[in-house]
C-alpha cells in the first residue's frame, strides 16, 4: 500500500473544492477516488483531483477535511484508489447540517436552501461523500458555511433494473448525482436562517420513484399511462450519466399527452413536474408564448430554454432535469403553412421550439411536455422520434377508473363522516359512462350543492340552519339528482334526440319488424365481440316514411353502449361541403374515444345533397363517408355504425353499398293484418270500427308507411265520431295506402 504525507490545499479555490489534491504522477485519469488509511479500522473515502502545485508523494487537504479525518501535517498516510460498489454507488439524497465557519464572523441574512442545494449539485458532480464528513462552502459571496453529512441514501440500481420499487438503502457512503435530493439543516445552537423548500426533515422521495401513490396524487383511473410514460420517458434518467454515455443512450425529451378535454392531461403534467426531483418545472400556456412585436415569440421560446443551456454549458451530462410544461400546445404549433397571413408568426414559432429541443445545438437535459385536445392540428416535425416522441391519450376512465376518480373526491367526505351509508361509488361508477374526470368531480361538486341546499331556509332572508355541519350527509339521492339535472358528459349519450324518434315506441306490427329488431341484437353482439375487427356497419334501407330512423333508434338505444350519437343532416342545414365534412368527422372522432360506440347516420341521401333532378350530389361528403364507414377505431375500442336511406338505389349507383357489411331492408305496412296490428297497438278506435276497417281492408292490396299511418290516425281522431271511420279510410286510399277497388 502505498505511502503518501498530509499537506495543505494549495490554493483557496482548490480548498473550496473540498477534493483531496494530489500530483498527477500519482494516480491515472481513471482514478476518481481514493481511501485513506490513518490507522487500525479507520479509513476515509475521498474525490481527488489532479494538480501540478502538488509534489509528488503528498495529498492536499483543506482544515475541514483535516479536522473530520484527524490529520496533522507532514503526517504519513496509505493511500490507494477506491471504487464503489454498482449497486449502493449513487446517492438519491443526502442530508446536510449547515453552520457558519467562523462562529464569530455570521449574519442573520436569509439563505435560500433550495438555492443552496442547486448550487451543491454544481459545485460537486459525481463527487463521494460520506455521513459525518465535513466541508467548506461557499455560497453566492456570502459567509462561508461549515457542513457536516448527517445522512445519506442510495438508489437500489438492481432493483430498477428489474422493474421493482427503487425504495432508498441506507448506506454510509456514495456519489452525489445530478438529481440528487439535497435536505439543509440548521446546526444546534446556530444563527444560521434558512428559509425555502429544503430546509429541516421532511418525506421525500428517490430521484425517480415509480412507486407511486395515484390517489394521493389527485389522479385516478391514468395507472396504466403513468407506467407507459415513466418506461418510456424516466427509466434512463435513473441511471448516472456515465452509464447512459457508455450506452449511447439518449434520454427522451418530449411527451405529448392528448385527448377530450377533462381528462386530466394538464393535472397529469403538473404531477410528473412535481413528483421528480428536477428543477422547478416551468409551467407555460401556449398562447402565453405569442406576442404583437416581431421577434418576440420566439424570444419567448428561447427564455423558456435559457436556464437548461447555462446549465449544461457548465455542468454537461451532470446538469439535472428541466421540465418546460405546454398546455395548449396547439395554439403556437400548428402545422406550418397552416395559418392564413402573412407574418408567418406560428411557423417561426414552431422552427425556435424544434431548434432548441432537437436543433444542432440540442439539450439533454430538458423534458417539454405538451398538452392538445387537438392532436391532428400540430405540426408533424414536432412528433416524430427525438422531439415529442412519447405520445399518450389520456382517453375517458373506465370503471375502475371512475371508481378512483370518485374515491379521490369523496376522500374528505368520507373521512368527516359526511358521506351517507346508502352512497356506493361502484355503482355511481356504473352510471357515470363516459364522464370525464372533470365532470365526475362536477358530479361531486353539484351533489354536494344539493345537500347544502336543503339546509338553507328561504324566507324574507336567507338563513341557513344554525346545526348544518352536524345534520349534513352526502346522500345517494344528491348525487342522483346531480347525475340527472346537472352534469352531463359531453361525449356521452344524445338521450333528447334518440327519445324524440322512439317516443311513441316502436309497434312490432309484423314480422318484417320483429326481424328487424332481431338483426338488430345480432349488430349488437357482433359490435360487442369484435372478433372481426372494431368496427360494425349496417345500412337500413326502405321506402319514405316506413319508420328506418325509429328502428335504428331503438336498436342503438337497447345496446347499452355508453356513446350514442345521431349525424343527421338537420344539423347541418346551410354547411358548405368542408364545413360538413368536418361535423362528420368529429362525430366519429368523438365515438373512436369511447370503449363502445354507436353513431347513426340518418337519411345518408341527404348528407350527400343528393337531388333527383341534375343529378347531383357532394363529392367531398361522399368520399368523406367511404373512408369513415371503412376506418377501423384505435385498438381496443368498438363502433357500431347504422344508416339509413330511403334511396337504396342511388347509393348503389354511388357505390356505396359496399362500404357497409349489411343491409336490412325495412318494409311499410302491405296487409290487413298488420294494418289492424297497428290500430289495436294504438287502441285508437273502438272494436266496432275495428271490425268495419277490417272487413273494407280484408284483401285489399295495401302500401303504406307506419309514420305516414300514424299521421292518419291522428288526423282520423280529430274528426266527427260520425265521420271518423270513412274519413280515415279515404284518406288510406288517397295516400296510396289502400286500392279500394
Amino acid at each position: 500500500m502505498p505511502i503518501f504525507k498530509a499537506t495543505k490545499c494549495p490554493s483557496d479555490d482548490l480548498s473550496l473544492s473540498n477534493c483531496a489534491i494530489v500530483s498527477p504522477k500519482d494516480f491515472t485519469k481513471d482514478v476518481k477516488h481514493v481511501v485513506i488509511h490513518t490507522g487500525p479500522g479507520r479509513k476515509y473515502i475521498f474525490t481527488i483531483r489532479v494538480d501540478n502545485s502538488i509534489k509528488q508523494g503528498y495529498v492536499g487537504f483543506n482544515l475541514p477535511q483535516r479536522k473530520w479525518a484527524v490529520l496533522s501535517i507532514n503526517q504519513e498516510i496509505d493511500v490507494e484508489p477506491f471504487r464503489f460498489e454498482a449497486q449502493r454507488q449513487y446517492l438519491s439524497s443526502i442530508t446536510i447540517e449547515a453552520d457558519f465557519l467562523q462562529k464569530k464572523n455570521t449574519t442573520t441574512d436569509p439563505y435560500d436552501t433550495e438555492k443552496m442545494a442547486l448550487e451543491f449539485v454544481m459545485c460537486f458532480p459525481n463527487m463521494a461523500f460520506t455521513v459525518g464528513q465535513e466541508l467548506a462552502f461557499s455560497f453566492r459571496d456570502k459567509k462561508m458555511l461549515s457542513l457536516t453529512i448527517k445522512e445519506v441514501e442510495a438508489i437500489d440500481i438492481n432493483a430498477v433494473q428489474a422493474g421493482m420499487p427503487a425504495k432508498p438503502l441506507k448506506v454510509e457512503c456514495g456519489q452525489i448525482m445530478p438529481n440528487t435530493f439535497v435536505l439543509f439543516e440548521k446546526a444546534e445552537n446556530s444563527s444560521l436562517n434558512l428559509i425555502g423548500k429544503a430546509k429541516a426533515k421532511m418525506q421525500h422521495q428517490s430521484i425517480i420513484n415509480p412507486d407511486w401513490d395515484f390517489q394521493k396524487m389527485g389522479i385516478g383511473g391514468l395507472d396504466n399511462e403513468f407506467n407507459a410514460i415513466f418506461r418510456r420517458a424516466f427509466a434512463s434518467r435513473v441511471f448516472p450519466p456515465e452509464i447512459t454515455e457508455q450506452l449511447g443512450v439518449r434520454h427522451c425529451k418530449g411527451i405529448l399527452l392528448f385527448g377530450p378535454p377533462g381528462t386530466g392531461k394538464t393535472l397529469m403534467a403538473r404531477q410528473i413536474g412535481t413528483m421528480l426531483n428536477a428543477r422547478e418545472p416551468i409551467i407555460v400556456n401556449g398562447p402565453q408564448i405569442l406576442d404583437k412585436y416581431v421577434g418576440e415569440s420566439e424570444a419567448n421560446v428561447r427564455k423558456l430554454f435559457a436556464p437548461a443551456e447555462e446549465e449544461e454549458k457548465r455542468m454537461g451530462p451532470n446538469s439535472g432535469l428541466h421540465i418546460i410544461i405546454l398546455d395548449e400546445i396547439d395554439a403556437i404549433c400548428k402545422a406550418r403553412g397552416s395559418v392564413a397571413g402573412a407574418s408567418g408568426v406560428h411557423d417561426t414559432v414552431v422552427n425556435q421550439l424544434l431548434s432548441k429541443i432537437d436543433g444542432v445545438d440540442q439539450l439533454n437535459n430538458i423534458l417539454v411536455i405538451g398538452m392538445t385536445n387537438r392532436k391532428d392540428m400540430i405540426d408533424d416535425a414536432l412528433l416524430r422520434p427525438g422531439r415529442l416522441e412519447v405520445q399518450m391519450e389520456i382517453g375517458l376512465p373506465a370503471e375502475d377508473g371512475r371508481v378512483q376518480i370518485l374515491k379521490i373526491h369523496t376522500a374528505k367526505m368520507r373521512e368527516n363522516d359526511k358521506l351517507a351509508a346508502d352512497v356506493d361509488l361502484f355503482e355511481l361508477a356504473q352510471i357515470t359512462k363516459n364522464f370525464s374526470g372533470a365532470e365526475i368531480e362536477g358530479l361531486v361538486r353539484a351533489a354536494t350543492s344539493t345537500a347544502l341546499n336543503r339546509l338553507v331556509k328561504a324566507s324574507s332572508k336567507v338563513e341557513v340552519d344554525p346545526n348544518a355541519i352536524e345534520k349534513i350527509k352526502i346522500s345517494r339521492e344528491d348525487f342522483l339528482n346531480a347525475f340527472q339535472n346537472d352534469i352531463k358528459p359531453a361525449f356521452g349519450m344524445a338521450e333528447e334526440q334518440f327519445e324524440r324518434y322512439v317516443a311513441n315506441g316502436i309497434i312490432n306490427w309484423g314480422e318484417p319488424v320483429r326481424s328487424i329488431l332481431e338483426d338488430g341484437d345480432l349488430l349488437i353482439s357482433q359490435g360487442k365481440a369484435g372478433e372481426s375487427g372494431g368496427l360494425v356497419t349496417a345500412l337500413l334501407a326502405g321506402p319514405p316514411n316506413s319508420g328506418k330512423t325509429a328502428l335504428a333508434a331503438r336498436i342503438a338505444m337497447s345496446s347499452d353502449f355508453p356513446f350514442l350519437k345521431f349525424c343527421s343532416p338537420e344539423d347541418m342545414i346551410g354547411f358548405m361541403d368542408t364545413a360538413k365534412c368536418q361535423m362528420i368527422k368529429k362525430v366519429f372522432d368523438d365515438a373512436y374515444r369511447s370503449q363502445l360506440s354507436v353513431i347513426v347516420v340518418d337519411n345518408v341521401e341527404r348528407l350527400l345533397d343528393y337531388g333527383p333532378i341534375g343529378p347531383r350530389y357532394s363529392n367531398l361528403v361522399l368520399q368523406a363517408l367511404l373512408v369513415l364507414l371503412k376506418k377501423e377505431p384505435p385498438k381496443g375500442r368498438r363502433l357500431l355504425v347504422l344508416a339509413t336511406t330511403s334511396r337504396k338505389d342511388v347509393l348503389g349507383e354511388l357505390e356505396m353499398l359496399s362500404a357497409f357489411q349489411t343491409v336490412l331492408q325495412v318494409s311499410n305496412i302491405s296487409t290487413s293484418e298488420q294494418l289492424l296490428s297497428v290500430l289495436e297497438y294504438l287502441d285508437a278506435f273502438s272494436s266496432k270500427d275495428l271490425d268495419f276497417i277490417s272487413r273494407k281492408t280484408d284483401k285489399k292490396r295495401m302500401w303504406i308507411g307506419i309514420k305516414k299511418l300514424l299521421g292518419l290516425i291522428d288526423m282520423a281522431k280529430q274528426t266527427e265520431e260520425a265521420y271518423r271511420i270513412p274519413k280515415f279510410l279515404s284518406k288510406l286510399e288517397e295516400e296510396g295506402g289502400l286500392e279500394m277497388s
